[in-house]
């Protein structure tokens, strides 16, 4: 069985369900969303028509919900994630991994981190990051994509000691660390993205426990509609996760002026060069300019998020409606949030904070007109080469 924890509310089986009765206490009666999925395999309200695993068990305690798994994948708003990490707290296995699935960074004046060092800090675990051009409904139709994992594994978790040296952060293709000279179990220490060692003093996995490696994630993650390539660089993925939400906003501003696709290529061109150079720059020891340009999690990503993705959708229909794009994310996403609002305005602090604004035009550009300083129409001479 696979625990899922779910954010409790209530509600009746809408009339536009398959699983609508009006003579059933489902739709006459408002009913708890755990026990709606778990009695009907679906999510009626956020993933409506979508069958779930029969293992799938929603679980709305999340203490119980993490009792004893030693893989945790976190797919949620950033904005929750801090609390919740806080609620893990003492009912997680000391040596459990983890899996990042937010498509954000954690940014303030004074730091940019990375959402899966945030969970790993506050957990005392080591966490990677899985993000591609992976739009939710087509992946839960089992629609053909692919992904990428980021994870780069502590020497303590190596099982296999060989003569290979370990393979270090950014390099494509790592597998479970090895050496033939140390016991690498009693090294409790790891390497965070920008090659510092971490705070967190890992423990090590049981022995009996298979090792959590590239092999292993693969293993899991992997369908023959969702393909998985497994990295070690994690600030790239998770960054390209993150930056590709302020760019499609730009290019869904372009889309409702009408001005077609030459200029939405423009916009995405000039993003990919943004997030390839943001990443350098303040990730220089780990990040892979590859990343961005052969994964999934990169150009792929931003692709699709530029096409079809909620931040291009909603400022779109913002432009061409001519109302805020906080409007149409209240009358569009039943609750949901668009994350490239918030990294949009992190980000530009962030830059602002080290005067860094005249090297990142498009995602400092893309603010301002969020914030109304700038109109759409002046986007195109704000990307101008100066």
């Amino acid at each position: 069985m696979v625990q899922m924890w779910v954010y409790e509310e209530e509600l009746t089986v809408p009339t536009t369900s398959k699983h609508y009765d009006p003579g059933s206490k489902f739709s006459t009666q408002p009913h708890k969303l755990t026990r709606l999925i778990n009695h009907f395999h679906e999510n009626v309200k956020y993933l409506p028509g979508i069958a779930l695993p029969s293992n799938l068990i929603a679980n709305p305690s999340l203490e119980e919900s993490v009792h004893d798994s030693s893989i945790l994948i976190f797919n949620l708003p950033h904005q929750f994630i801090g609390g919740l990490c806080d609620q893990m707290k003492g009912h997680i296995l000391p040596y459990a991994r983890g899996i990042s699935c937010i498509k954000g960074v954690s940014v303030d004046s004074h730091d940019v981190r990375l959402f899966s060092e945030s969970i790993g800090d506050k957990l005392g675990i080591y966490c990677g990051a899985l993000s591609g051009a992976n739009i939710a409904n087509e992946v839960a139709q089992e629609k053909f994509s692919e992904t990428t994992i980021a994870y780069d594994p502590p020497p303590m978790d190596s099982r296999n000691p060989s003569r290979n040296p370990t393979p270090k952060a950014g390099t494509p293709h790592g597998h479970t660390p090895s050496s033939s000279q140390l016991d690498l179990t009693a090294i409790n220490e790891h390497k965070d993205a920008k090659g510092k060692t971490s705070k967190v003093k890992l423990t090590v996995p049981p022995p009996e426990l298979a090792p959590i490696d590239h092999n292993l994630l693969k293993t899991l993650f992997y369908r023959p509609y969702f393909h998985v390539q497994v990295v070690s660089d994690v600030a790239g993925v998770s960054l390209g996760g993150a930056l590709k939400n302020i760019v499609a906003i730009a290019t869904g501003f372009v889309a409702g002026m009408g001005w077609g696709d030459n200029a939405k290529a423009a916009v995405m061109r000039v993003g990919l060069l943004e997030m390839v150079k943001f990443g350098k720059m303040f990730f220089s020891t780990s990040v892979r300019t590859e990343t961005f340009t052969e994964e999934s999690a990169g150009v792929a990503d931003l692709i699709t998020s530029c096409s079809g993705g909620r931040n291009y959708r909603c400022a779109k229909m913002s432009v061409e409606r001519n109302i805020s794009i906080h409007e149409v994310e209240k009358e569009e996403l039943n609750g949901q949030m668009l994350q490239g609002l918030s990294t949009a305005e992190d980000v530009y602090g962030f830059l602002k904070a080290r005067g860094k604004e005249d090297e990142f035009p498009l995602l400092v550009g893309t603010y301002r007109i969020l914030q109304g300083e700038r109109r759409v129409q002046d986007l195109p001479d704000m990307m101008a080469p100066k």
